[in-house]
């Protein structure tokens, strides 16, 4: 048995005010690594208010990209670098969050160029806090970053780990975000709950988090289709997104979000939903009793109504043939992603899966 989170995880209402004294006392100056939708959260004043209340300096940086790039990252660096930060805030979904991750390292390391990101080696990075305001990354519990490389049109994850020192879960931040969002994010911690549990690295210990952050989001699973929710719904969702964080910092991801990655991608299709498209082909091949196993877990008397309710939720994959076949190739040749499956996979299994997708047309 194996199990190390070294994150210290407040997951309370008004936990960015009661702990400052802890998290921005990390150093002498932060940056804030957010996007534009913080500042209508509430998040971003409530992370400048603790940080006044300490007498701690910042610099806020807004404009991450979705799926922020290497050429983002080092600009970050370069930011901090000339402001001497020594420590770094992300405030948002995963794409913040992530960036800030990849931007502590790189400003740690002022010698070494972006091919760094993607080289294995030293991991020192400057200390994290992540605040999060969706209910899907999890990089508030993981040690991952991941980020989009134009140079291979594709995202990937960093093989360096940089775990956050203080991560700050409120679910009321998640009062003002885009029904969309919702959904998109939701889809992205299903999608970690299940890839987790059908694992090859999976332990007790991660089964534990997967089942019961799968039976939070059964609970809960209505908010994505009803047009309201509540605040006690909003902290529920972030809790099974933080649980399946936890899980996958573990076990790492699989096929689904590896498929996933070439959507995004190509079609601007977002991450979340890109990687709901491949959960019942993936929980398929998992074999009768692991796929009735997960079916219960999150409420599904089968592997119909589960693509039905995906279908409803996320819409129907529209993509190309040829995109499709491009996603297969990279993937059979991602060794980080095939060794976690636990059963074996071929050119075929990956086309079954991508053909189970909710409205797929593949020919």
């Amino acid at each position: 048995m194996y199990f190390y989170v070294p994150t210290k995880i407040y997951s309370e209402r008004d936990c960015v005010k009661k702990y400052a004294s802890q998290w921005a006392g990390l150093g002498k100056k932060a940056l804030i690594v957010t996007g534009k939708s913080s500042a209508h959260n509430g998040a971003l004043k409530d992370v400048t208010a603790a940080l006044k209340e300490q007498k701690t300096e910042y610099i806020v940086f807004d404009e991450t990209e979705v799926n922020p790039s290497v050429e983002q990252v080092m600009h970050l660096r370069g930011l901090g670098l000339l402001e001497k930060v020594d420590f770094v805030i992300g405030i948002g979904g995963g794409s913040p969050m992530d960036a800030a991750k990849a931007a502590a390292l790189m400003i740690a390391q002022p010698d070494k160029e972006a091919a760094y990101l993607y080289e294995k080696g030293d991991d020192t990075a400057l200390p994290v806090v992540e605040v999060p305001t969706t209910c899907g990354t999890g990089s508030e519990a993981t040690p991952y970053a991941i980020l989009t490389v134009h140079e291979r049109r594709i995202k990937a994850s960093l093989p360096h780990r940089v775990f956050p020192v203080f991560s700050l879960v409120d679910g009321k931040y998640l009062l003002g975000i885009g029904k969309d969002t919702l959904i998109d994010t939701a889809v992205d911690a299903l999608g970690h709950l299940v890839e987790s549990y059908v694992n090859v690295n999976a332990t007790p210990f991660t089964h534990m988090l997967c089942e019961y952050g799968m039976h939070i989001w059964n609970d809960n699973k209505k908010v994505l289709i009803g047009a309201n929710r509540t605040v006690e719904e909003c902290d529920a969702l972030l809790l099974a997104s933080t649980l399946a964080g936890m899980a996958i910092a573990h076990t790492g991801t699989a096929l689904p979000h590896g498929l996933s990655y070439y959507l995004t991608y190509e079609k601007g299709i977002p991450h979340g939903r890109a990687v709901g498209y491949f959960l019942p082909g993936y929980l398929a091949a998992a074999g009768p009793l692991v796929k009735k196993q997960v079916l219960h877990l999150i409420g599904f008397p089968d592997i119909q109504y589960f693509t039905a309710f995906l279908h409803k939720l996320i819409g129907p994959m529209q993509v190309e043939d040829a995109l499709i076949a491009k996603a297969v190739q990279g993937l059979m040749e991602n060794e980080s992603k095939l060794r976690n499956v636990p059963y074996r996979v071929t050119e075929d299994i990956l086309y079954q899966i991508c053909s189970s997708a909710p409205g797929c047309s593949i020919k």
